[in-house]
């Protein structure tokens, strides 16, 4: 039997990187919804101990991203169509109040950079690159939270992305959804790029709304 890591060994060390390395790990798909997360498996895969593991799945239960039940362990946590409804509804009232923000203290080079990101964003859905555009996607939302700063704001909204990132990429696939998003989004950029705030916040608005619309569409189509 080994023995336990003794505080400032290398495994101890580790431990503290665990929980962003499985949050990271879930939102890329390499655990789905509903795979179950065995503390022995996990430990081995990561190589921490059970301990460093078990704080893990506890704070990434906290997170919504993971379902711990007593005797059965743990599981990425499947989000229901109702429940990503209700997820794109709260977006929605925080990313507009991101996305005025944004408009009124973003830089010259910040704007800039939103117009690149759009223009890539272009790219990617003229090469039919999917997830070069979820990706895309999900920077752009990242980085007008960051220049909006919001940070209550910003915080709750990384939270419920995390929450529904399986529905959102899912999304992204569908037919035809890429271009609709992408019209949306240059919409949020052109009026952040302009420092109208209103018009950001309806932008955003307009987006995720459509979002809403998709996922009940789609849910009572297929069933998710």
């Amino acid at each position: 039997m080994s023995a336990r890591p003794s505080p400032g060994s290398p495994a101890t060390e580790r431990a503290g990187s665990i929980t962003p390395r499985l949050r990271s790990d879930i939102l890329d798909g390499r655990f789905p919804p509903g795979d179950r997360l065995l503390e022995v498996a996990l430990a081995e895969q990561y190589d921490v101990g059970r301990g460093a593991v078990r704080s893990a799945l506890v704070e990434l239960a906290a997170e919504g991203l993971v379902d711990r039940e007593a005797n059965r362990g743990a599981s990425v946590r499947r989000i229901s169509v109702e429940e990503a409804v209700q997820i794109t509804e709260a977006r929605a009232a925080l990313e507009g109040l991101i996305a005025a923000h944004a408009a009124r203290r973003a830089s010259e080079d910040e704007r800039s950079e939103l117009q690149d990101i759009v223009a890539r964003m272009r790219t990617a859905v003229a090469d039919e690159a999917h997830g070069q555009y979820s990706e895309l996607n999900a920077v752009l939302h990242r980085r007008l939270r960051e220049m909006s700063g919001h940070d209550v704001a910003g915080d709750l909204v990384a939270n419920l992305r995390n929450r529904a990132a399986h529905h959102q990429y899912r999304l992204a696939m569908m037919p035809g959804r890429p271009q609709q998003s992408l019209e949306q989004h240059a919409a949020i950029v052109e009026a952040v790029v302009a420092g109208d705030a209103d018009a950001a916040q309806a932008a955003m608005h307009a987006h995720l709304g459509s979002v809403r619309e998709v996922l009940e569409r789609w849910g009572d189509v297929t069933g998710w």
